[in-house]
């Protein structure tokens, strides 16, 4: 779960009248499940969103969750998982690592906060929190910039301790856990940002069988999905719970749908005439991701007479070995992960000036 699925679970639960408190990992040494800044919600029954480790500490994070809500200081729980001869958490559970986690009450300054991170994010914002802290003191200052703003460098929040050493990366994802460095614990001061991005968009063009567990794996990997197609029958929410279906012929789909910046398309409609005007369409959008179902073959054809096109991935999906349907869509899945997270291959398009990659779409 992302940040905008935690800000609804909060409000959500908020409507029942359920005490939540946010997990978040603002420290890590050594091998960890999950990277700094991820997050996830905590109920006072028990129940939790999102993970932070396999498995191994949501029980006994469940449990802080009445402490953490009653405790009147800044609420930050060690696990150090370093120690081999540790049986309780350490090899025992595969991990290995330290994790530093700050137990936050969602009630008032913070509750209004995530809800407002909902709105932005729900209209395409970024976002960037703030958290500045003492270990030991009473609570958490919050700093929100939204917009323009949050995409800009990182720049230190003002510090009334002379000692502190802000460790603040321009990286807009990086997060940060800087404390002073000849203060005591008890009053050192800790900086700790965390940029939030929308989720990005999916646009899957066919709603066939074979689409639905694209869209299914494609949500489960943090992408908002839009279905097209101009069969009706085929492209309803029943088929495609979550998803925004649109129905329409390519041109029709086009304006409707206004693919943009930092999209991700992907071409599996099977339908050779209505891709060949898709592909017309997008020659001018900046998308993140072109991917089309098919042989090498097939896609030479669609790009007959055509302009380079950049960003481009066929035969769709990381080269697995995959066979069958289901196979192929993780096979996507897979990819528009590497791609979402910079690992994709580099230069593996194909082209119309490519002629050394044939076969089938089989992954």
């Amino acid at each position: 779960m992302d940040m905008k699925d935690l800000c609804e679970a909060v409000l959500r639960e908020d409507k029942q009248h359920i005490r939540t408190v946010l997990a978040t990992v603002v420290h890590v040494e050594g091998h960890a499940y999950r990277k700094e800044g991820v997050s996830m919600l905590l109920t006072e029954d028990g129940r939790h969103y999102g993970t932070i480790s396999p498995g191994c500490l949501e029980d006994d994070l469940c449990a802080r969750v009445e402490q953490a809500w009653d405790s009147e200081r800044v609420c930050i729980v060690e696990y150090d998982m370093r120690p081999k001869d540790d049986l309780s958490w350490g090899e025992n559970i595969g991990c290995g690592g330290l994790l530093h986690i700050l137990l936050e009450p969602i009630r008032d300054e913070l509750r209004g906060l995530l809800n407002t991170m909902y709105e932005q994010l729900h209209a395409g914002e970024v976002v960037r929190l703030t958290r500045q802290f003492h270990r030991e003191g009473e609570r958490v200052h919050y700093r929100l910039v939204t917009g323009y703003q949050a995409t800009t460098e990182v720049t230190p929040p003002h510090s009334s301790t002379d000692h502190t050493h802000s460790l603040v990366l321009a990286h807009h994802e990086t997060m940060s856990l800087s404390d002073a460095t000849h203060a005591s614990e008890a009053e050192a001061e800790s900086i700790f940002i965390r940029t939030y991005r929308p989720k990005p968009r999916l646009i899957l063009i066919g709603a066939g069988d074979d689409a639905q567990l694209v869209h299914t794996l494609a949500r489960a990997a943090g992408f908002e999905v839009v279905i097209g197609d101009w069969r009706t029958a085929l492209c309803t929410p029943e088929r495609f719970p979550g998803a925004q279906c649109v129905t329409g012929f390519p041109q029709e789909l086009y304006e409707q749908i206004r693919p943009g910046q930092g999209d991700y398309v992907l071409l599996m409609s099977h339908n050779f005439p209505r891709e060949r005007e898709w592909i017309e369409l997008l020659q001018d959008c900046p998308y993140m991701y072109l991917g089309i179902m098919g042989s090498s073959q097939r896609t030479r054809r669609l790009l007959d007479g055509l302009p380079e096109y950049p960003n481009l991935h066929s035969p769709v999906g990381l080269s697995i070995g995959a066979d069958g349907p289901d196979e192929i869509a993780i096979s996507i899945a897979a990819e528009l992960i590497a791609v979402k997270r910079g690992k994709s291959q580099q230069n593996r398009e194909v082209t119309r000036h490519e002629h050394r990659r044939t076969g089938t779409c089989s992954r």
